[in-house]
């Protein structure tokens, strides 16, 4: 096995064309705590992947063992999204992640994470590491969703970050449930947020 990244809570190995995904122990977690938690997690992970399956733009889940903590999935070949988009391409690729963040939310699924460093481009989109992500129906859920994908652009992608923002909403909007609750609550966490910075 390859090591091909390192995350918060995991280590991520390439196995000929399979993802490893391995839940490691936090030394300065109680073991029975950590424990609990890390198997929590694999299945929760597992469970989420197996349910997008059918929407062909996740990793297609292979086996999980929540005894070793670890999860086999579809390996993705492809650059991160960050580093292919652009002021060129950045409109047809951002009605894209809209649509599918409105397929995650109407399936009452939160990312939790959702960047372009979490997105592989392979002649579409494929969003990856489902480590934060929960089930919720929650507007105000799936509002911050919306607000943390919003201060990834601005992070990552600042020249372009408010034109690319508002092509997701406006392809977001008409393809998601309760759009317009959804979306007046973004406004409420979005002006949360901005009150925090001052």
């Amino acid at each position: 096995m390859k090591k091909i990244g390192d995350g918060a809570e995991a280590i991520i190995y390439k196995k000929n064309n399979t993802v490893v995904k391995d839940r490691v122990k936090k030394s300065y977690r109680l073991k029975q705590i950590d424990t609990k938690l890390r198997k929590y997690r694999t299945r929760r992970e597992a469970k989420l992947l197996e349910k997008l399956s059918k929407f062909n733009f996740t990793p297609k889940l292979i086996e999980s063992d929540d005894k070793s903590m670890q999860i086999n999935m579809e390996f993705i070949d492809g650059p991160r999204l960050r580093d292919v988009i652009n002021k060129n391409n950045y409109q047809e690729l951002c009605t894209e992640i809209g649509k599918k963040l409105a397929i995650l939310h109407n399936q009452d699924i939160i990312h939790g994470d959702l960047t372009t460093s979490n997105m592989i481009y392979n002649k579409k989109i494929f969003f990856i590491d489902f480590g934060l992500s929960y089930e919720s129906s929650k507007i105000e859920d799936k509002a911050v969703d919306l607000h943390l994908l919003n201060q990834a652009l601005e992070s990552k992608h600042y020249k372009i970050f408010k034109k690319a923002f508002k092509q997701i909403l406006d392809t977001y909007k008409t393809k998601v449930n309760q759009s317009s609750e959804i979306l007046t609550r973004f406004k409420k966490v979005e002006m949360r947020g901005r009150n925090k910075k001052k």
